[in-house]
């Protein structure tokens, strides 16, 4: 079995396409969306297209998706006690509109399909052996690591799985990486990846390849402008010139591990 491992879309509809045109190219035999569809500024068109997709296509949740579960169950924002934030306190006020704004997008129309999702997956992948897939960790959808992480601080959480491979994103940037015995492999991002541009994802089976697909960034950037989600400006910034993984790195360094 072969399978397309796409993460941290974040609704970001031209680069989803360009990947799937990829997928079908190189033929695999189903789809795992590893998390964080949403939020983004293409919300409804992002979910109803990998969810008419004539492959096999199974879910899990992001923080992404348990943030705007978590709207939709309360009755005032105020209410809301998970953010899907690293700290797990609340969202800082400048992200607030977008999750709101992809929220209005979503509810009612897909509340009991997210709802559905579980948080990890185990596959059987040929060559690879037993594969699990979660957003971040196993035991979490929020917390930080990278490529540079001690391997010291991940034996804990990487130890006594009984899987050879764990395919994880969160953090946009791709990585492969050795934890104890365990493969540790981040997907990078399809939507909004640091470092290089493009769009970012892997192929499983027999080995694990590291794909980065090539779409046209100045469309994507003038579509995301055209629509009414509050952070468009900044997502297709990030989209033409995404961050430097050093700076990202320097970044999450400071956030490693924390629930």
């Amino acid at each position: 079995m072969r399978v397309a491992a796409l993460y941290d879309i974040h609704a970001n509809i031209p680069a989803l396409e360009a990947v799937l045109e990829e997928v079908y190219q190189v033929g695999v035999d189903q789809i795992v969306v590893g998390g964080d569809i949403v939020p983004g500024p293409m919300p409804r068109e992002t979910l109803g297209l990998l969810l008419d997709l004539d492959l096999p296509v199974q879910f899990i949740h992001g923080n992404g998706e348990l943030a705007m579960l978590a709207q939709m169950a309360a009755a005032d924002e105020s209410l809301v006690t998970y953010w899907g934030t690293t700290s797990g306190g609340p969202l800082p006020e400048q992200f607030r509109p977008g999750y709101r704004w992809t929220v209005q997008q979503l509810y009612p129309d897909y509340e009991s399909v997210l709802a559905t999702w579980p948080k990890t997956l185990r596959l059987e992948i040929d060559g690879l052996g037993p594969t699990l897939f979660c957003h971040s960790t196993p035991r979490s959808e929020t917390e930080i690591f990278t490529r540079l992480t001690a391997e010291g601080k991940l034996l804990p959480l990487f130890d006594g799985l009984n899987v050879s491979v764990v395919i994880c994103g969160h953090t946009h940037m791709q990585f492969d990486r050795m934890v104890g015995t365990t493969r540790v492999v981040n997907a990078g991002s399809v939507g909004q990846p640091f470092g290089e541009p493009g769009a970012h994802w892997l192929l499983l089976g027999p080995d694990v390849e590291l794909r980065q697909t090539s779409y046209d960034l100045a469309k994507a950037a003038k579509l995301i402008r055209n629509t009414q989600y509050p952070q468009a400006e900044e997502t297709a910034q990030g989209i033409l010139q995404p961050p430097a993984e050093s700076e990202i790195l320097a970044l999450y360094g400071t956030a490693e591990l924390t629930l």
